[in-house]
């Protein structure tokens, strides 16, 4: 029998549930006793008899702790530790953290000692969990899982520094669809080539030149923002203010496109950068079939 006992009867039953749901998957008639032995602890008994018994158990124990207590611990360096205590922040800041752990970010990956916290999880559980033990899962928490919990502080403060940075480029963003709103369109329509420099157009793709763009940057946005607006695209765009911008490039994930996506927004559709050459051979055929007529 292998037994294991909780401070939190919630935890207990988490863990149960998970097992129960493997075991009945895998057609394991083995036996779970959940028993409390006051309002707060539990003890899981788990009368086993194949060895596939006890890998399901490991299984269930790996996923109550990555899918479930992960949060909880999350939860709490940033209640306890950091102070935030609204739950809208709180899982904000907890979804950007797991995803770094899911290496769904990249980006952020580089700043964390250890990529593989998930695999020494396994590792504890599987050196941990053997036939005929009896163990305390807070002790486990606290002795076996010391390394793992102080990666999770690590986790939350590059969390806490990214969840701030996109807060701030939220107001960025919020702030010049404000500017853009009151503008008066300068021109109706934009062309906006992105291939290996950034080349305006107007409505007849006509090129703008560089001297006439700067003409028409509103000064303020530079003076107000000068680290945030970019002055080659997003300040000649947003002082334009046109009702139509046709954006053509490669890679819509770039920042710089990104950004001008969440600003405009429906006023913008994206392009490859073949479809501008076949755009620009129609306006020449359109405008050599008006010099006929």
């Amino acid at each position: 029998m292998i037994e294991i006992i909780f401070r939190s009867k919630k935890d207990a039953l988490r863990l149960h549930t998970l097992l129960q749901n493997l075991l009945t998957a895998s057609g394991c008639t083995d036996q779970i006793h959940l028993r409390y032995e006051d309002h707060h602890i539990g003890k899981l008994q788990f009368f086993h008899e194949a060895e596939i018994s006890i890998h399901l158990l490991k299984d269930a124990f790996y996923e109550f702790v990555i899918e479930s207590k992960m949060e909880d611990w999350f939860r709490t360096i940033l209640i306890d530790q950091y102070y935030y205590h609204d739950e809208e922040e709180q899982h904000q800041i907890i979804e950007i953290a797991q995803s770094i752990i899911e290496g769904n970010r990249e980006d952020l990956s580089s700043f964390v000692p250890d990529r593989n916290v998930k695999e020494s999880v396994r590792k504890d559980i599987h050196q941990m969990i053997q036939p005929d033990i009896n163990f305390s899962f807070d002790s486990f928490v606290k002795f076996r899982m010391r390394s793992f919990m102080d990666q999770l502080v690590k986790y939350i403060e590059i969390s806490i520094d990214e969840y701030k940075m996109e807060q701030e480029y939220q107001m960025f963003v919020q702030m010049l669809r404000e500017f853009l709103a009151k503008r008066q369109a300068k021109f109706e329509e934009i062309h906006v080539l992105m291939n290996e420099g950034v080349f305006f157009y107007d409505e007849s793709l006509i090129e703008i030149r560089n001297t006439e763009l700067r003409a028409l940057i509103d000064r303020k946005l530079l003076f107000h923002h000068p680290v945030y607006v970019d002055s080659a695209t997003i300040a000649p765009l947003l002082s334009i203010a046109p009702q139509t911008v046709y954006l053509y490039c490669d890679d819509e994930e770039l920042p710089l496109v990104r950004t001008i996506s969440n600003i405009f927004e429906e006023r913008l559709t994206i392009k490859p950068v073949s479809a501008f050459q076949t755009c620009k051979d129609m306006q020449e055929l359109s405008g050599q079939k008006r010099e006929i007529n």
